[in-house]
Order: C-alpha cells, then sequence, then structure tokens
C-alpha cells in the first residue's frame, strides 16, 4: 500500500506563490475535515478507487454517465504533472456515487471506461460504464463565484481525526483569489482539504441548491490527520469550471465515436464482404484503420479467434455496426455473414461480437461471443436453421436508455411454420437493472402486439434500425390489403413486455391517415430505416426517437408525370410515451419547389439512409440532427446508376437544409460513372460521413470520409480522406471494399 507525500515548501508564502500537491494516498483517504454530511446527501459526489488500493480521489457526477476530477488522480506521479493521456484509465478505476456511507449498499457502482483530460489544467472528464440511475447529476456553474463567496467542499476519507472514514465529509471554505484557470480558498472553522482529496467538488450555494464551480488540486493540508502538528495552514488551490463550458458541453453531450483501441482516437470499420481470403473468393473481410495512425488489421474467418472457416462466397461483413457491447471503453465490432453456410444449410447465416480491447480488436481475454441457430440460450437455442435464412443480413447494436448493451438480428428469409420468407428478428439483451443475465427472444408478425400478419415473402426484419429508446423493424415485402411489397414497419420500446420481448408499441403503413401517401404495390416502404434521439426544448434528456422510413419503390406524380420507382423518405417523432407523429416528407426536387435535384423514373431515392445527432446530450437543432438519403438509381448526364446523396436536417424544411452529393462535389472524386451506385453505402458518425464505393471507379471500391462542412448546406469544402486497398497500410485487392462503415 502506497502513500503518497506532498513535496516540500520551497517557501513560507501563500498558494499564490508556491503550491503543495494534493496527494494520493491509501483507499478511502479523501476527504475534508469538518461534519459529517447528511445520509443521502451531495449524493452526486464520487468516490474513485485507483488501482489496486493505492489511491483514490473525490469527482462529481455531472452527467448520468460523466464524472469531473483532477487528471492528476489518473498521473503516473501525481506529483510531478497532470498530464495524462485519453482513453481508457491506464489502472482500474471504480466510482461509487450517492453512498454517503461507505458501509452501505445504496447509491451506484460503476467502472470508469473512458478520460477525456484537459491540456492546460489538473482537470479531466471521466465517462462511466453505464449510467448512474437515480442521482440527480450536480449543475456546473457558468459564473465565477463572487469575492469573499462561501463555498462548500464534500469529500471521502481522512479527517482530523481519522485515516480511512466510511462517511462523507463536507467542510466550508471562504474564496480567495481567482484566476484565469484557478481560484484560491481558505478553511473555516478547522476545515481543511486533505491529502488525498483531489478532484473534489467546490460548490456553492444558489437558489436553494448548490452549483460545482470547481474542483480541487493542491493544499497545505494543516489540522489533517497525519499532517506536521506544525502545518496550520489551510488554504487550497482549485481548477476552474465554470469558465470551460463549452468544453464540457462538447465533451459530455457528443455522439460516442468508434474506438477500437479505446486511446481516445476515432477508428473506422470498412467491409468488404466481396473479397477473397486465403483463395477462396468472395469469403469476405473487415479492414480497421485505427486513428491517429496506429497502424491497421484486418478481420476475417481464417484468424483462429473468429468463428467459421474463410470459404467462397461467405460474404463476411455484408452486414456491420458497433457498439461497446461489454462496455469497457473499447468499442466491439458487430459482424453479420448472412450468406454463411451451416453444415449443408446454404445461406443460413450467422453474426459475431468481436471485442475490442487495448492493443486492438481481437486483442483481449475474451475476443468473441459468436450467434446463430440451434445454438447457444433462449430463443436462438430453440430457433433451427433453414436454408435461406439469412440471419444477419442487418443488424442493429446499441445501449439503451438504462445502459443495457443490446443486438437485434434480422433473419429475414426464416420461414415461420410452413410460410416461407416471413421474417423473424432476434433480441438480445445484457441487463442486471432488469433483473436478468440475458434476454435472448425472437420477435415475428405473430407476436403478441405486432402489427401485420405473418405472410409470405413478408420478409419481416429485412430492415432494422435502433437507438437508446426505440427500435423499428421494417417488413418490406409486406402487402397491405391487395397491394405486394407495399411494406410496413413495426416500432417497439425496450421495455421488455410479459414474454420478455421488446414492448410493440405501434405499426406504420401508408394507408393510415396519419401516413403521408397511400400503400401501392412495389412502394417497398421500410426497405431502409435510421433512428435517432431526440430531446425537445424543455426537457432534460433524449428520451423521444426521430425516425425515418424509406420507400425506394414508390412512384411519385411529378408535376403532373408519373415517376415510377424515384422513391422519398417520411420521418417521424417517436414520444416516450409511445406515440407517433409524421414530421417530413422528402423526395428530389421538382419544377415547382426548391429541393436540389430532380425527380426521376428509376431513382429509388431512399434506397439507403444514415442519420445522426451528433449532439444526444443537448436540445436537438437544425444543426445537430441529420439525414443523409442514398439515391442509387440516379442518373448524372448520360452516366446511368451513377448514383447520388441528398442531406438534409431532419428537423426544418428539407429545401432550406438540403445539399446534393455527386461523384466530382463535396471532395468526392469525379466523374461520375455508370453503375457506380453513390449512395449504396452511407454511415454518418458525430465528426464525419462516411460514402462507400463499392462499386468504383476503383476497380477493388473506396471510402471517404467526408467532414460535416463537406455535407451540410452551406458548408465550405474542406479535405476528405480516402481508404482504398493497397493504400495506407490496407491490403491490396479486394471486391467490394466500402461496402460497408462503421
Amino acid at each position: 500500500m502506497s502513500n503518497f507525500r506532498p513535496r516540500a515548501a520551497l517557501t513560507s508564502t501563500l498558494l499564490a506563490a508556491t503550491v503543495v500537491s494534493g496527494v494520493l494516498t491509501a483507499p478511502g483517504a479523501s476527504a475534508v475535515t469538518g461534519g459529517t454530511a447528511a445520509t443521502g446527501s451531495f449524493a452526486y459526489t464520487a468516490r474513485l478507487a485507483i488501482g489496486s488500493g493505492d489511491r483514490a480521489c473525490t469527482g462529481a457526477l455531472i452527467d448520468p454517465e460523466w464524472i469531473v476530477t483532477a487528471a492528476s488522480c489518473f498521473a503516473d506521479n501525481p506529483e510531478q504533472g497532470y498530464s495524462i493521456r485519453a482513453g481508457r484509465p491506464a489502472m482500474t478505476t471504480t466510482a461509487t456515487i450517492g453512498r454517503t456511507d461507505l458501509t452501505s449498499t445504496t447509491g451506484q457502482v460503476r467502472q470508469v471506461v473512458e478520460l477525456v483530460p484537459r491540456s492546460d489544467r489538473d482537470v479531466v472528464l471521466a465517462r462511466l460504464s453505464r449510467p448512474a440511475t437515480g442521482i440527480t447529476p450536480l449543475k456546473v456553474s457558468t459564473n465565477a463565484p463572487a469575492a469573499d463567496e462561501s463555498l462548500t467542499v464534500p469529500g471521502y476519507g481522512r479527517t482530523a481525526t481519522e485515516w480511512a472514514p466510511l462517511k462523507l465529509h463536507t467542510g466550508s471554505f471562504k474564496l480567495g483569489a481567482i484566476q484565469t484557470d484557478t481560484i484560491d480558498m481558505t478553511g473555516q472553522n478547522g476545515a481543511a482539504v486533505c491529502a488525498g482529496d483531489t478532484g473534489a467538488p467546490v460548490l456553492r450555494a444558489t437558489g436553494g441548491t448548490y452549483e460545482l464551480t470547481s474542483v480541487t488540486t493542491r493544499s497545505w493540508q494543516g489540522g489533517c490527520f497525519g499532517q506536521d502538528p506544525a502545518e496550520t495552514r489551510t488554504d487550497a488551490r482549485n481548477v476552474r469550471l465554470d469558465n470551460l463550458g463549452t468544453w464540457i458541453d462538447s465533451t459530455v453531450q457528443a455522439a460516442r465515436t468508434t474506438d477500437f483501441n479505446c486511446d481516445g482516437v476515432e477508428d473506422i470499420a470498412i467491409a468488404d464482404p466481396k473479397t477473397s481470403v486465403g483463395g477462396n473468393a468472395a469469403a469476405g473481410a473487415v479492414r480497421i484503420v485505427y486513428g491517429g495512425g496506429k497502424g491497421t488489421t484486418s478481420v476475417n474467418q481464417d484468424l483462429d479467434w473468429v468463428p467459421g472457416d474463410a470459404e467462397a462466397d461467405d460474404w463476411f461483413g455484408e452486414s456491420i455496426d458497433t457498439a461497446d457491447y461489454n462496455q469497457d471503453g473499447c468499442t466491439d465490432l458487430i459482424v453479420g455473414t448472412p450468406s454463411e453456410d451451416l453444415s449443408t444449410v446454404k445461406d443460413a447465416g450467422m453474426v459475431d461480437v468481436l471485442y475490442g480491447a487495448q492493443s486492438g480488436i481481437g486483442t483481449g481475454s475474451v475476443k468473441d461471443t459468436h450467434f446463430e441457430q440451434d445454438s447457444g440460450t433462449g430463443s436462438l437455442a430453440g430457433s433451427t436453421p433453414e436454408a435461406g435464412d439469412r440471419m444477419g443480413q442487418d443488424l442493429a447494436a446499441g445501449i439503451t436508455s438504462t445502459g443495457d448493451p443490446f443486438l437485434v438480428i434480422g433473419a429475414p428469409g426464416e420461414a415461420i411454420g410452413d410460410v416461407p420468407k416471413a421474417g423473424m428478428a432476434f433480441y438480445v439483451r445484457d441487463s442486471t437493472s432488469i433483473g436478468i443475465t440475458t434476454a435472448n427472444v425472437s420477435i415475428t408478425q405473430d407476436s403478441t402486439g405486432v402489427p401485420g400478419a405473418v405472410e409470405a415473402n413478408d420478409q419481416f426484419a429485412d430492415s432494422i434500425a435502433a437507438d437508446a429508446n426505440h427500435i423499428a423493424i421494417g417488413a418490406p415485402g409486406e402487402a397491405i390489403g391487395t397491394d405486394t411489397n407495399a411494406g410496413n414497419v413495426a416500432v417497439f420500446s425496450h421495455t421488455l413486455n410479459s414474454e420478455g420481448r421488446p414492448t410493440p408499441l405501434f405499426g406504420l403503413d401508408q394507408d393510415l391517415d396519419t401516413v403521408a401517401g397511400g400503400s401501392e404495390a412495389g412502394d417497398q416502404f421500410g426497405k431502409s430505416l435510421a433512428m435517432v434521439p431526440y430531446r425537445p426544448s424543455g426537457t432534460a434528456t433524449a428520451t423521444d426517437s426521430i425516425l425515418a422510413i424509406g420507400s425506394p419503390g414508390e412512384d411519385l406524380d411529378i408535376d403532373g408525370v408519373n415517376k415510377t420507382d424515384t422513391g422519398n423518405v417520411l420521418t417521424f417523432k417517436v414520444t416516450a410515451a409511445g406515440t407517433f407523429t409524421q414530421l417530413n416528407n422528402y423526395a428530389s426536387g421538382t419544377a415547382t419547389d426548391d429541393v436540389t435535384g430532380t425527380s426521376e423514373a428509376g431513382d429509388r431515392f431512399g434506397q439507403t439512409l444514415a442519420a445522426v445527432n451528433t449532439m444526444p446530450g443537448a436540445i436537438s437543432t437544425t444543426a445537430t440532427m441529420m439525414l443523409a438519403v442514398g439515391i442509387t438509381g440516379e442518373a448524372v448526364g448520360t452516366a446511368t446508376k451513377s448514383g447520388a446523396i441528398t442531406t438534409f436536417s431532419l428537423l426544418g424544411a428539407p429545401s432550406a437544409n438540403d445539399r446534393w452529393i455527386e461523384a466530382g462535389t463535396s471532395g468526392i472524386p469525379g466523374p461520375a460513372g455508370a453503375d457506380q451506385q453513390l449512395g449504396s453505402s452511407i454511415r454518418y458518425t458525430g465528426t464525419k460521413l462516411y460514402v462507400g464505393m463499392p462499386y468504383g471507379p476503383a476497380t477493388s471500391g473506396a471510402l471517404h470520409a467526408l467532414p460535416m462542412s463537406n455535407t451540410t448546406a452551406g458548408g465550405t469544402n474542406t479535405a476528405i480522406t480516402t481508404y482504398q486497398p493497397g493504400q495506407g497500410g490496407l491490403p491490396a485487392g479486394g471486391g467490394r471494399f466500402g461496402y460497408a462503415a462503421r
């Protein structure tokens, strides 16, 4: 058990001249001398146990998933500075929040899985493995405290008489000098910031509650247990937070990035399902490019830790998604292989979760969780793989609003009884919060409350979208009345019903009075889906969703002329209460509107969709809610099926926020060529729109990462990043590089 001691003061002057570092000590030794806090008070205060029992700090919960504390808590040598690397903590860190008495079981215990430090002052934002529910986060003040203002500091650990007390303590302090980055304070009535209390919240009273002004970083520790009795100074220095609001908001409220090696730098997974592996044509692979110049790797079924074998026409990576499924701070890759043969059963399909780790994907102690029918537990174990099931054709992965990881896996070719290609989805969820270890259930149109009926060729779960709040499952082959392939969409919440399935909320089809248009044969309503969390003004969190539904087979009357299969997209707001309202109807332009483009027969506007809320923790705006629509059949000049993309805001009028993208624009290399089908592969992150061009012009395909400014109305084009086989450390060759990207 180590005990970090303070450096000797170089002078006897106050903190403005020389400051002794706050000290990291034995577990529990991180408290302010003063009175014991009332049971349940200051519940947002967090005790941080760092490493193998040799360090402890204090922090404050400022968001259900984020704690603010001092960066020096995580430094190799806290006495020599606060410079630390971003990403997963080097030492295992456990946060206990809302436990005034450490001998009790109240509050929440979470792992810290990501650090986002400042480079200019001793402060860090620490992300929790899952939200700390039932505890109101502390508001960060936007104003500096006033001169001589009284401040309160809660903390755990050492007091005047105890080395490691088991109850939260508080002390009162008087404000001193205010600098640009720091503020000073002096303990009152014997209060002092003691050894190890680094990162404790410094509070100001306002409007009958407390706001967070700063976090402690250094102190003279006068009167603290174990301190030299001759040291009587109770002055301390704190790191200001009131002038860091933009940094805090941009970190806490932002969309999560893909980070397979948990170093705080965005990575990218690029599918090439038609590439050859070990001489097996179209076996498929997923290429990983680590951000920050940390190299590349290739994931395929010839690796001994990836289930299955690389075989011709497997198309490994035909569908992919990402989520921190095991909640360790490293993004995990979910891979669908719907063309996988299981024994002699052709195209039965399977899905794998391939785990990220600090040395890269697949390098951790646990590498994979495998899903296939007639294996594992629950509904998957009770299902029989059949030819053409195509399990994994589409999938969605994420984390629910309660912090549970989930998968929704489509098997649109599944026969229900003797009804061929009716379709089925599997819902997999790990949760201790709802009293289960793993939920693994099937969903069909015969499940209680699911709209529609089991019919041949419905292809239920051909398309899937999900966010933290809701799930949408498309059946583009659904017949509405006598109109075949008209299509419908079922919407669910993550709340499990009495059958252990997600609760069905409602169905959507174009025969409903509340949905624009009318159901017609071949519309394929629900062929593509996208869903993002939505936070309306006046709400505390993003409990609603916006759902976009593509109908690429929609025929539209354009200025009196019928345009077959020109396509359109409808968007809907889905509330936490389970109701819906249609928002917008998107289509290519006409002669009588100012939407960019022209609706033409065969455009298939809405064949693919991508959506993002770049700041899901903030009130949603036209700038943060984005939609990209793939128009794969678009002819550019004489180049048929060259393809195009139109981007919109999910909020506001389509024509006021649209941007047209074709080859040769927005940084994408041109010119447009026939059958390139630009828009067949699109994916938003919080910072980029990834545009795959698996059908050329490059022989093996390519992927282009477009900065947001290149994709928004009125935005300025800046340099894009292009990924291509044989370049930047990626292996040469391939067949459909850029088919999907996450």
